[in-house]
C-alpha cells in the first residue's frame, strides 16, 4: 500500500504569509511616500530660491544702484530764467520751514543757485551751508560770494559719502542732485547727526533708471527708510509724472 505524504500546513502558516505581504506593502507604500515628500521639498525650495534671485533683480542693492555721472560742466547753466518759478522754490522753501534766522544745507550746491536764494531767506542771522564734492564749484561759489556780498553762506568741499557739516541745521537741500549720489544710505546716514530736532530734509529729482539724471521716487524713499528717515510729505508741483518733491524727517 502506498502512502501518501503530504506536508502538514500550519493553520498559522497563512496568515503569517499575508502579514509579512502586508508589511512589506506598508514598507514600499511609505518609502514612496517619502520620496514623494523629498520632492515636493525640493521643489518647493526651488521655488523659494527663484523668488529670492527674481526679487533681487528687479531691486538691486541700494549701495549698487546705478548713479549718474556728477555734472563737471558749465555751471551758469543752472542759472536759466523762469527755473525759480518752474521749480516753486519759494513754495519749497516755505515747505522746509526755512525762515529768518535758520540754518539750512545745500547738498549739491553746483552753481549756488538755491544757496543764494536760502541765503536770502534766513537773513543775516541765519547760515546757509553750500555743500559740493567738485572743487570747481566749490570755488566758484566761493567767488560767488564775494561778488554778491553774501556773508551768511559757508561753502564746504565735502565727500562723497558725508556732507561735512560743521554744525546742525534745520534743513536741508538736495536739488537734482540725488541721482548722482553713489552711497545715497551711507551719506542720509552721516548727515542725521547734523540734524536739529525737527528738521526736514527735502529731495527734488526726477523720474529715472540713475544713469539718465534721474532716479525713481520708489528707491529715493527705500533708501531714506534704510537709512533712518521718514517720509512725510510728497508733491508734484508740475504735475508731469516726472519731477518729484520728498520731504523726509529723521526717525
Amino acid at each position: 500500500m502506498l502512502i501518501s505524504i503530504l506536508p502538514v500546513q500550519s493553520p498559522f502558516s497563512r496568515s503569517a504569509g499575508y502579514d509579512v505581504t502586508q508589511r512589506r506593502s506598508r514598507i514600499v507604500f511609505t518609502m514612496i511616500a517619502f520620496k514623494r515628500l523629498g520632492l515636493i521639498a525640493l521643489l518647493a525650495l526651488q521655488f523659494c530660491n527663484t523668488a529670492v534671485i527674481a526679487q533681487n533683480e528687479a531691486a538691486p542693492p541700494a549701495g549698487n544702484r546705478k548713479t549718474s555721472k556728477p555734472y563737471t560742466g558749465d555751471l551758469s547753466i543752472f542759472e536759466s530764467p523762469g527755473r525759480d518759478e518752474r521749480l516753486q522754490i519759494a513754495r519749497v522753501m516755505d515747505i522746509l520751514g526755512i525762515v529768518p534766522g535758520k540754518a539750512v544745507a545745500d547738498i549739491g550746491a553746483g552753481s549756488g543757485w538755491f544757496t543764494v536764494r536760502a541765503s536770502k531767506r534766513v537773513g543775516e542771522a541765519g547760515t546757509v551751508y553750500a555743500v559740493d564734492i567738485n572743487p570747481d564749484a566749490f570755488r566758484y561759489i566761493e567767488a560767488r560770494l564775494r561778488t554778491e556780498n553774501l556773508h551768511n553762506v559757508k561753502p564746504i568741499l565735502g565727500k562723497a559719502d558725508d556732507p561735512l557739516l560743521p554744525a546742525t541745521v534745520d534743513a536741508v537741500l538736495l536739488l537734482k542732485t540725488y541721482h548722482e549720489v553713489a552711497q545715497p544710505i551711507t551719506l542720509l546716514r552721516n548727515l542725521r547727526s547734523s540734524l536739529a530736532a525737527g528738521a526736514k530734509v527735502g529731495v527734488i529729482d526726477r523720474n529715472g533708471d540713475g544713469e539718465n539724471h534721474g532716479i525713481s521716487s520708489d528707491v529715493v524713499i527705500r533708501e531714506a527708510r534704510d537709512a533712518g528717515y521718514r517720509l512725510v510729505e510728497k508733491y508734484d508741483f508740475v504735475k508731469d509724472g516726472m519731477d518729484y518733491f520728498l520731504v523726509f524727517t529723521a526717525q
